[in-house]
């Protein structure tokens, strides 16, 4: 039978990180800053690996080259995760940019996937904000000159964030995670991104990072932004669970799910044939049993549920990301 295993992520040191991913969620990685975690990737930028089950120690795209029916039947013929889940600590204002459409990547980008993303807010500080998309509608040539003279701010749609706020952000969106917000993201499987304006800030290698404004200004979307609400979101209850659905796309659905259980009771879960689905702790503990086996939980941890899954019983107490391919 397809059983449920951990997942133990790849990590990312990028300049504008912090440690709360190793003081708070337990990563342990020697890494300071520690940006970013990439908890479920076949991507080979950062890979996860099995960390439980009779995998433990492979590298999830290796798994899934032996196992492709772990993806599930809407995956046949596929190998590769399509999507990419991470946790992000932004200390400081991460770059404005924008990804490509998997239209542009196809044809410019040798073939890779687009980008677009949902992110979760886990937290964030009492002034925190994001950039989504512009206040008015521009020309490429005027946001080339606002780069230019370190003004395009006054062309940014900045939006506050607090905790358990929802944003899907589709290719071509000019935006930013600004300081002092934890995020879980869910996205397409794909590193491309295209920095617009980094601050003038100085990479280890004593140099201005990289722009790519010329790319940008093919694929960003130049129209004023409407500015992102906040999905209708309706807890549905039974015993032992609570969830809500957060966002879904052609690419992914994502529900919140609150399980807290008694010591009788259970809550029982499965992938169907069609995807597989990936459990993401963000808060408690607890157990997972299977087929005579415990799998124990806490927060931070990621959880891989093959396709056609036995079922599962879950006990404890805890906050999940619930997300299907």
């Amino acid at each position: 039978m397809n059983r449920p295993f951990l997942l133990r992520p790849s990590g990312k040191d990028y300049l504008w990180g912090g440690q709360r991913l190793n003081t708070e969620f337990v990563k342990n990685i020697d890494m300071d800053p520690l940006a970013e975690t990439w908890e479920c990737s076949t991507h080979p930028d950062g890979p996860s690996y099995a960390a439980s089950g009779a995998f433990e120690g492979k590298e999830l795209a290796e798994v899934l080259r032996e196992r492709p029916e772990y993806l599930g039947e809407r995956y046949k013929g596929e190998t590769e995760l399509p999507i990419l889940i991470k946790f992000i600590d932004a200390r400081s204002d991460l770059s404005v940019q924008v990804h490509p459409t998997d239209e542009y990547a196809e044809k410019y980008e040798n073939g890779q996937r687009g980008k677009s993303e949902m992110w979760y807010v886990l937290d964030a500080a009492k002034d925190a904000k994001l950039v989504y998309g512009l206040k008015c509608d521009k020309s490429s040539e005027e946001i080339r000159a606002a780069i230019s003279d370190g003004c395009l701010g006054r062309y940014l749609q900045t939006m506050p964030v607090k905790k358990n706020d929802v944003f899907f952000i589709p290719g071509g969106t000019v935006h930013a995670i600004g300081a002092g917000c934890l995020i879980a993201e869910i996205q397409e499987s794909s590193n491309l991104t295209y920095r617009i304006y980094d601050y003038d800030r100085i990479g280890r290698d004593g140099r201005k990072r990289e722009l790519h404004i010329d790319k940008a200004m093919q694929v960003a979307d130049l129209n004023r932004s409407a500015e992102p609400r906040q999905p209708c979101r309706i807890l549905k209850y039974r015993q032992g669970v609570a969830s809500e659905l957060l966002s879904r796309c052609k690419y992914f659905e994502v529900h919140r799910m609150l399980v807290n259980t008694e010591r009788k009771q259970a809550v029982y879960y499965r992938a169907d044939k069609l995807s597989f689905r990936v459990l993401l702790c963000l808060n408690g503990c607890g157990s997972i049993i299977f087929g005579g086996e415990m799998l124990l939980f806490f927060k931070g941890d990621c959880i891989f549920v093959p396709a056609d899954s036995e079922i599962v019983k879950i006990h404890g107490q805890g906050q999940f990301l619930d997300i299907r391919g």
